[in-house]
């Protein structure tokens, strides 16, 4: 990993984050400043920049977080003072009983973090001060809850898009897949390259994960959405495929690891390959057709009968195992076009 790539994001966030960001962040300094004006509003400003997230759920956890760490943090602040006075090394004792305090109470890192630092803040701006720890709970306080209401007000946001477009794309790839073990076995065996289809077929799992990844983070940014009942059904839906590619995806590569393994001399000349093909290349193409609306009006290709002369000795458990598979694909595909 280069120095560039451990600090830099894949995507850049909507813009719209990014001024919603500061506009919560204007909003909360101005908001303190009325509320405390002989103080510079710092704590309510990190608040309310920390607690714009890519979700409404995000914002409400990390204002919990937030204001939790300061009101602890405070306390930490507040005891050394009483115990030690305003000794230079208070620093070093706020850091250490933020640290003990986080594991034994098993905070995550980000929370004991928060203790620490609120602990340094208060010491550093004004810690002795009367009513100064008080204040400063109340200007998180302040801060978060404009943070959080900003990002939920203010388009909140909804990453149902993205994961759709990653399964579509999945899906995609997954019938790609499925054409190019088709054309593998249909093939002049020197031309193969069942190297290459094994490859492509395997990156379908990891592709897998990362939908599924998306998909969870789409259905959380639902949660606490105001804007939930518009994308609610839409999430659904993709949820109900990525739960029929999963299997696929599976016996796709396992198809394709199964032609790579057993590619016995004379395996791609047996009668049922060519079928085998055919019918894979019409799952292809019952699979891009899926959930559109095109899909309704005819019926699924892969629905022939499909007739295997006695195969050589040395190839019968392979074509069984591909045809076992072509089954449960088209199993699921039909079922899906049912349910639809």
């Amino acid at each position: 990993m280069t120095a560039a790539a451990s600090f830099r994001a894949a995507t850049r966030p909507p813009i719209l984050q990014v001024a919603k960001t500061a506009a919560a962040t204007l909003l909360a300094w101005f908001a303190c400043t009325l509320v405390f004006p002989e103080q510079l509003p710092v704590f309510g400003a990190i608040a309310a920049l920390l607690c714009v997230q890519p979700s409404v759920t995000q914002s409400v956890g990390r204002a919990v977080e937030r204001v939790v760490g300061v009101i602890v943090g405070v306390a930490v602040a507040s005891g050394a003072l009483f115990v030690f006075g305003t000794a230079s090394w208070l620093f070093i004792v706020a850091i250490v009983a933020s640290a003990l305090l986080g594991w034994a109470a098993r905070m995550t890192t980000p929370s004991s973090n928060q203790i620490a630092i609120t602990a340094m803040l208060v010491l550093a701006l004004g810690g002795a001060t009367q009513g100064y720890a008080l204040e400063r709970i109340v200007e998180t306080a302040i801060g978060a809850a404009i943070g959080l209401i900003v990002n939920a007000v203010i388009a909140a946001p909804v990453l149902v898009t993205p994961a759709h477009q990653a399964l579509l794309a999945l899906r995609e790839g997954t019938a790609g897949a499925m054409d190019r073990l088709a054309l593998e076995l249909g093939g002049a065996p020197e031309q193969s390259d069942l190297r290459g289809a094994l490859v492509e077929a395997r990156a379908l799992r990891e592709r897998m994960q990362e939908v599924v990844e998306q998909l969870a983070a789409s259905t959380e940014s639902l949660a606490l959405n105001p804007r939930r009942s518009r994308w609610k059904d839409a999430a659904e839906r993709d949820q109900a495929m990525a739960r029929l590619l999963n299997p696929i995806v599976q016996q796709v590569a396992g198809m394709t690891r199964a032609v790579h393994d057993h590619a016995a001399p004379g395996l791609l000349e047996e009668p049922a390959i060519a079928g085998i093909a055919e019918e894979l290349r019409r799952a292809a193409h019952d699979l891009r057709t899926l959930g559109e609306p095109s899909a309704a009006a005819e019926p699924p290709a892969l629905t022939r009968p499909f007739t295997v002369v006695q195969p050589h000795p040395l190839h019968w458990i392979v074509l069984g195992s591909l045809l076992e598979d072509l089954r449960r694909i088209r199993e699921a595909i039909v079922e899906a076009r049912d349910a639809s």
